[in-house]
């Protein structure tokens, strides 16, 4: 004889279900239940609850994490003694109904951070030269931003030296739904990265138009989500990357990397000056390798200094607005470390010297008001 009878277990499926409602997809960041991934729910007489999750691929390296959600969830259910998870596969129509409940009945993939009303600020990290610590930068900021409750993404658009995934210390491959990408997470934030899609350290010899649709790719097919702040990571000097970055997203900011020598300053102001030719807004400069700090407390000036304030100073000048100096980081092995292991130092040792500099900068761009200031307004001068 039913111990609850049927009114019973309706009542507890109901609580099952509005438990479910509460697990979000761990790539989407959705509820599954709006998200159509919940196939069925059933619960005995006796507290066993049934539940059938859909899958969006059959080799979603998310159904570990999907499933102890989902258990976890629906064992906090109050007359809930034991929970049965069974996972399915969605059909080729399914994919294809929750593809166009996230981006729209558009076949053709749009670039959602060049959209009028996109809320998504967009800093392109660039420098004039390599070997200024650049990435390493962008995946501290990101970190940072992301440890500060904002919603983050990170684009590797270093085709050639591309080195993101090993600093945030995830080697996972982007899942494909229908004709969308699911990019990996790491420390909250969201990457992708063409050595996503490359076997080993193979490198890409590709020439520009590749690289124009790579990043289109990046950009247009990654399901990013509601972004708050979107970093890429462009290669150094102003090639094809950093003039397709201009054309498909023109409301970006630059950020540009510089280290205290004049050498560097010198290329690092060509980099920034590229926003005179793009009509793109400077976010401001970061000096990296400023000083190292001795165990007596001095300061060991390795490259020079005075770099990033040139830098700063001479794109002011330029461009006929104030360009900021953002922040000065100093020259720490830790930093390196950090970097080589996948924990930025902003999360391993927020309070060292770099790792302060590094939340510093990254709490600057964080509370930075949005407005026309930082939008490209597209205006040329007249007769032009």
């Amino acid at each position: 004889m039913s111990v609850m009878g049927n009114t019973g277990s309706q009542t507890l499926e109901q609580s099952v279900r509005a438990a479910l409602a509460k697990v979000d997809d761990p790539e989407i960041r959705k509820p599954i239940t709006e998200l159509g991934m919940v196939k069925s729910v059933a619960v005995s007489d006796d507290g066993v609850a049934d539940v059938a999750v859909y899958l969006t691929v059959a080799g979603c390296p998310m159904r570990d994490t999907i499933t102890t959600r989902v258990t976890e969830a629906v064992s906090a259910v109050p007359g809930i003694r034991a929970v049965q998870v069974e996972l399915d596969v969605m059909s080729d129509e399914q994919r294809t109904e929750l593809r166009r409940s996230l981006r729209g009945d558009s076949e053709e993939p749009v670039i959602p951070f060049a959209q009028p009303g996109s809320l998504t600020r967009v800093y392109c990290v660039a420098s004039g030269k390599g070997g200024v610590g650049k990435s390493s930068v962008t995946v501290n900021l990101a970190a940072a931003l992301a440890a500060r409750g904002l919603s983050v993404g990170v684009v590797d658009a270093d085709i050639y030296g591309h080195s993101v995934p090993r600093m945030l210390g995830t080697e996972a491959r982007p899942t494909k739904v229908d004709n969308m990408i699911m990019p990996p997470q790491a420390h909250g934030v969201k990457v992708i990265s063409i050595g996503m899609f490359v076997d080993g350290n193979t490198p890409v010899v590709w020439r520009g138009p590749m690289l124009h649709r790579a990043l289109q790719q990046f950009l247009a097919d990654v399901f990013w989500g509601d972004l708050d702040i979107l970093l890429l990571d462009l290669p150094p000097g102003t090639g094809d990357i950093a003039i397709s970055t201009a054309q498909l997203v023109p409301n970006a900011e630059l950020l540009v990397v510089t280290t205290p020598q004049q050498a560097a300053a010198e290329v690092a102001e060509r980099a920034g000056s590229i926003a005179m030719q793009t009509r793109q807004r400077l976010a401001g400069v970061v000096e990296n390798m400023s000083w190292m700090e001795l165990p007596d407390g001095t300061r060991m000036e390795v490259f020079g200094s005075g770099g990033g304030t040139t830098v700063a100073d001479s794109l002011s000048r330029t461009l006929g607005a104030p360009v900021p100096l953002l922040g000065q980081i100093p020259l720490e092995p830790k930093l390196r470390e950090c970097g080589d292991t996948g924990t930025p130092i902003v999360l391993a040792d927020p309070e060292s010297p770099a790792g302060t500099a590094l939340r510093g900068v990254a709490d600057k761009l964080a509370t930075r008001a949005r407005g026309l200031a930082g939008m490209s307004l597209g205006i040329s001068p007249a007769g032009r």
